[in-house]
């Protein structure tokens, strides 16, 4: 099936190449990226596609004619569309959720477009890279893509006519801002047609009050995390801080709920919520406590009129914009989005969109195949109970399924090796997850019993 997937991706990005030749080097590409190349750079990715050279693969990149813009928005409403199909087809209506991000790449040296001292998620420190926004769409209960990212590029190396001639930066380039960026990949977004129930994202996007206004002159709703010193003017009329409103509005002792923001491997992820209504009655503030530490996170939410704004839905979209970090996860682990050795600002965004592509292949598989691939056994329901005789399996996963379809045109294994490997492996898992499910029952039918004070 996934091989499927790809070539009807394949198909739908022919428009996108002025040259057949460059298109189907496009395709050796995506198949590069998603082997099991330990690593995925020029000379590795030629290699595997037979190619006698690497100059096809940095020609794609580089200076073939091809509209990587017009590729990406044909990536993203083959994913919208597979994982929506996927969804109904399950049965499962859920919320559409459009999680906000960035990511980063370490890179070496001063001559890669973007390229600064700042602050990378991925090195967890101050280090030389690039930083990349991107959206991706989360079906509940089905999957999840990357549909969208642009670059951010600092405002010197745009000011700086040199480094912009070196980095192949648009003549007509201009700064923006992380949350601009957004706005411009949502703006896409919704201009073919994506509609998502919340916007979601952290501080970065949630202080951008052009973003905010932005979704809701489109109606559309959001769930967007804000500091503890972001402003907002509560329903008695008072102007407070998110710090000032809890210790002020919620000093009473009044109970909160303590609910699941969505089930983990091993488990439900529990925490404490309030809410705490606003001026205006479309807008409201979401306040989340850790159970063991006692933190504080906050998320200004707006909810487009006739529209229900239960507290239930605002923590389910909040719940799911940790999926934007699992698709990076994938998108860098399993098909090399980290690892390219361009340097252009046009071959960076090709690379993106052609993982991107790779990604969203393997997440549309997964999410068809998850009802029929996944048979682990029912979790327990009481302290102490006796594991199953048969766990069952996990459900395929994008990891199982890009490994799989690598096993396709791999030689150095016996039939059924890497199958056989597969069921091993999803059984394992589904024996730990029951495990570990047991183990956090107990705490978290005390946490469910009793009702926590913010």
């Amino acid at each position: 099936m996934a091989r499927r997937q790809r070539d009807s991706l394949l198909g739908l990005l022919r428009p996108c190449f002025v040259r057949t030749g460059s298109w189907l080097q496009a395709g050796k590409y995506l198949a590069a990226v998603m082997s099991d190349l330990p690593k995925r750079n020029g000379w590795t990715v030629a290699k595997h596609a037979g190619d006698r050279s690497p100059d096809r693969m940095q020609r794609l990149l580089n200076r073939a004619a091809w509209d990587a813009p017009a590729a990406t928005g044909v990536v993203r409403r083959f994913a919208v569309a597979g994982l929506d199909g996927a969804a109904r087809r399950s049965g499962r209506r859920g919320l559409a959720v459009g999680a906000l991000d960035e990511t980063g790449q370490a890179k070496q040296g001063q001559l890669t477009a973007g390229v600064k001292r700042q602050h990378l998620g991925c090195a967890g420190r101050v280090a030389n890279g690039i930083n990349t926004v991107h959206l991706s769409y989360v079906r509940e209960r089905t999957g999840h893509a990357l549909i969208g990212a642009r670059q951010w590029i600092p405002a010197e190396h745009i000011a700086d006519p040199v480094k912009s001639l070196l980095t192949g930066l648009p003549p007509d380039l201009a700064f923006r801002t992380k949350g601009q960026l957004a706005i411009g990949i949502c703006a896409e977004a919704l201009a073919e047609g994506v509609r998502a129930d919340f916007f979601c994202g952290d501080e970065v996007y949630g202080n951008c009050t052009q973003l905010r206004d932005f979704l809701e002159a489109r109606g559309q709703g959001y769930v967007l995390r804000v500091p503890s010193n972001f402003h907002l003017t509560v329903a008695s009329g008072g102007q407070f801080t998110c710090k000032e409103a809890v210790r002020k509005l919620l000093k009473d002792g009044r109970r909160r709920e303590t609910r699941s923001a969505g089930k983990g491997s091993k488990g439900g992820r529990w925490y404490a919520w309030a809410l705490i209504g606003t001026a205006s009655p479309r807008h409201c503030l979401l306040i989340r406590r850790h159970l063991k530490t006692g933190e504080l996170a906050f998320r200004y939410c707006h909810v487009p009129a006739g529209q229900p704004a239960s507290m239930t839905r605002l923590i389910r979209a909040a719940g799911l914009r940790w999926p934007v970090e699992e698709g990076f996860e994938f998108a860098k682990d399993q098909f090399g989005l980290d690892q390219s050795q361009v340097r252009l600002y046009t071959a960076i965004a090709r690379h993106t969109v052609l993982v991107m592509a790779a990604l969203a292949i393997c997440a549309i598989t997964a999410a068809t195949l998850r009802d029929r691939t996944g048979t682990q056994a029912p979790p327990p329901v009481r302290p102490g109970q006796p594991p199953p005789a048969d766990p069952g399996m996990t459900p395929l996963t994008v990891p199982a399924i890009k490994r799989l379809l690598a096993a396709t045109t791999a030689t150095s294994y016996p039939p059924g090796h890497i199958e056989h490997w597969d069921c091993w492996t999803r059984r394992h898992q589904a024996r730990s997850r029951w495990y570990h499910q047991r183990t956090r029952l107990e705490r978290e039918q005390e946490i469910t019993m009793n009702l926590l004070v913010i």
